[in-house]
């Protein structure tokens, strides 16, 4: 037969009925030689019975391939579970002929057709059950082998190794085994524990990690290491991946088995993230409470478009509420978010294009749809653009998160969960300031009604929009330098999935007043971020890719804080979220200075560069621990200019 005919025809996939013809001519052929095997040792063999008896076994072995629908896997994709299926299928027609069997030799006599028919020896059953099994294995196993050595043989194989020789190590190295596409060749399994170290696991050996070095890697000439281990803790996986990236070696990593319960997803391999090496273990919140608490609620989440109140509206939309309202005025984001919920939750899902400045057009929002929650995650976030900006970081911050507040306790809303950030703590920037003074807004609200006021802080979050990490990665792209503005500096960071959840927490432990904030661990230094993603993405520092000092931009800290020198934590049910004790006993005042911050917003033209000096200036006087930092308006924080804050907080008050 030409060779490429024979490609054709096993590239094309056969009628189901074919397979299931195939496996019946297995069976009836391993029938023969169990006959003749067992029966020559009493030295009969009667072909005429033997066929007639086939009969029964064929339609017993028919039964079974129908009811475990053997037939219907793709011959050439064989492994495993294949395997152990057919395995399940020959014992279940085993055990229907030994019934069938067991049955004729009480109720029917001997010499009788049926009798002679149907009546089967015990051993002749499970001899040809075992060549059975053995026989449609190896048929499948052969064919498969026969496929590969035609199509993929020309591909080079890829040299891997596996850290981790347990459970998520064999899964890992079964995943690759079955991807016979790929050609993968799983050289060794690596473990940093000596216990493991010298045995075999699947033929293959286990090698401590310190061995693997640079004469081994150009030996073996390995191409990736694949990271499989239960627990990913992150001073382990921090020291694997140092020893392997000096190696220049890609690494990926398949996800932990108890991560995936909840979600219900699939084990993947795939590259490691920067994320993973959070230097601290994935802050896991799983409460069925928050369940509860929204249960049949209309929800209204602002900032809906953006990175964290998208994926607050992906949670929220898998939980049982009665309606949920998504608004953002950045149009284009908002229907991607749109596409993303329909296809999970359509149901009572509403989608609206709106601005929280807006305090006529919000009326209408809450009149109509009548929220019980509100997410109020709507904001400006960017220090150096709300530098240059301050009416607008005061106008959506401030008069946004107000206008929200105050419709909120109008409409006897339930809980209004405001989304802070770490920048509110002794700021150094307008947009910090802003969000500070929209806290204690929030917070002079919650004796006023009965709406429950609750604020999330937390630190920088991995992948959002505008963060550190898409811009690094932009800037490897065009071959860098990665621009970095002070060597020392250093942040807090969450995964946006982990900053969803505290706000959910929040929402649903919160009794109005608090500030919920997150034990996330200890701070990164971004020039090790920088460095760890240089190298992540196979590049060398700074051989390929090199970090420029650029200097800090207006507005920005060295080192972030979660709390004020004046404020103190309480612990909650949960080890890692905590309540910020905050002074409260100057709220009515400052509510009132923030009122007249709103007014005069919205009455002056802030085009000017004095109106913008004198809104930071009354700004500073709601949030006295402000001080400017590499800004235009440090000039505000000498004695002076402090002197003269006092005089006019005395006129506005």
């Amino acid at each position: 037969m030409d060779l490429s005919l024979l490609k054709r025809k096993l590239r094309k996939d056969n009628p189901r009925w074919v397979i299931l013809l195939i496996d019946l001519i297995i069976v009836f052929g391993c029938y023969l030689a169990s006959h003749f095997i067992v029966n020559s040792f009493k030295g009969v063999f009667d072909v005429e019975l033997m066929v007639k008896k086939s009969i029964l076994i064929l339609s017993i072995y028919l039964v079974a391939f129908l009811w475990m629908k053997t037939y219907r896997d793709i011959v050439r994709h064989t492994g495993l579970s294949e395997a152990i299926r057919i395995f399940k299928t020959v014992w279940l027609a085993c055990m229907l002929l030994f019934i069938v069997s067991l049955g004729i030799r009480h109720f029917v006599p001997k010499d009788t057709v049926m009798g002679d028919y149907l009546r089967l020896s015990y051993a002749l059953i499970f001899s040809h059950g075992f060549f059975t099994m053995v026989m449609l294995v190896a048929a499948r196993v052969v064919y498969r082998q026969v496929y590969e050595m035609l199509f993929f043989t020309k591909r080079k194989s890829k040299h891997l190794l596996i850290f981790g020789a347990s459970r998520p190590g064999l899964v890992a190295y079964a995943m690759l085994q079955d991807d016979i596409r790929a050609k993968n060749k799983v050289l060794a399994f690596v473990e940093d524990k000596p216990n493991r170290v010298g045995k075999n696991s699947r033929g293959i050996r286990i090698m401590h990690i310190t061995d693997i070095d640079e004469q081994f890697v150009r030996k073996h000439d390995i191409d990736e290491v694949i990271i499989a281990v239960e627990n990913n803790d992150p001073e382990r996986l921090s020291r694997v991946t140092d020893h392997f990236q000096q190696l220049n070696l890609e690494l990926k990593i398949m996800q932990p088995g108890r991560s995936l319960l909840n979600g219900g997803g699939k084990r993947q391999i795939r590259k490691l993230r920067i994320e993973d090496l959070l230097g601290r273990k994935p802050i896991k919140l799983d409460n069925p409470v928050v369940e509860q608490e929204l249960k049949g609620r209309t929800v209204l989440v602002t900032g809906a478009a953006g990175s964290i109140g998208s994926e607050l509206a992906r949670q929220i939309a898998s939980l049982p509420y009665h309606k949920v309202v998504l608004l953002d005025q950045a149009e284009s984001p908002l229907y991607d978010v749109q596409q993303t919920i329909h296809m999970s939750n359509p149901e009572e899902a509403y989608f609206i294009v709106g601005d929280v400045r807006d305090k006529v057009f919000m009326r209408r929002v809450f009149e109509k749809y009548k929220p019980d929650v509100v997410f109020h995650a709507a904001a400006y976030k960017h220090v150096p653009l709300m530098e240059d900006n301050p009416y607008e970081a005061i106008w959506t911050n401030v008069y946004g998160s107000r206008i929200m507040a105050d419709l909120s306790m109008e409409f006897g809303v339930y809980k209004f969960v405001m989304i802070s950030t770490d920048k509110a703590v002794n700021p150094t920037n307008v947009m910090g300031a802003s969000k500070r003074a929209a806290e204690i807004y929030i917070n002079s609200c919650n004796a006023r009604s009965g709406t429950n006021f609750i604020i999330t802080r937390f630190g920088n979050v991995l992948g959002s929009n505008g963060s550190v990490i898409p811009l690094f990665e932009k800037q490897m792209e065009k071959g860098g330098p990665l621009t970095l503005t002070h060597p020392d500096i250093t942040r807090y960071f969450m995964t946006i999935p982990e900053a969803c959840q505290l706000v959910l927490e929040a929402g649903t432990m919160g009794k109005g007043g608090e500030i919920f904030v997150f034990d996330m661990g200890k701070s990164v230094k971004i020039i090790d971020l920088a460095k760890r993603m240089i190298k992540l993405k196979g590049y060398r520092y700074p051989q390929d890719i090199d970090i420029k000092i650029v200097g800090l931009r207006p507005g920005e800290k060295i080192f972030e804080e979660l709390l004020a020198n004046n404020e103190n934590t309480k612990k909650t049910h949960h080890p890692k979220i905590m309540i910020a004790n905050v002074c409260t006993d100057d709220l009515p005042e400052k509510r009132g200075l923030i009122e007249s911050l709103c007014l005069y917003v919205q009455q002056e033209d802030l085009t000017e560069k004095n109106n913008e000096i004198e809104v930071v200036r009354r700004l500073k006087m709601i949030v006295p621990e402000f001080v400017s930092q590499n800004s235009i308006f440090s000039q505000l924080d000498n004695s002076e200019e402090t002197e003269a804050k006092r005089e006019i907080t005395k006129d506005i008050v």
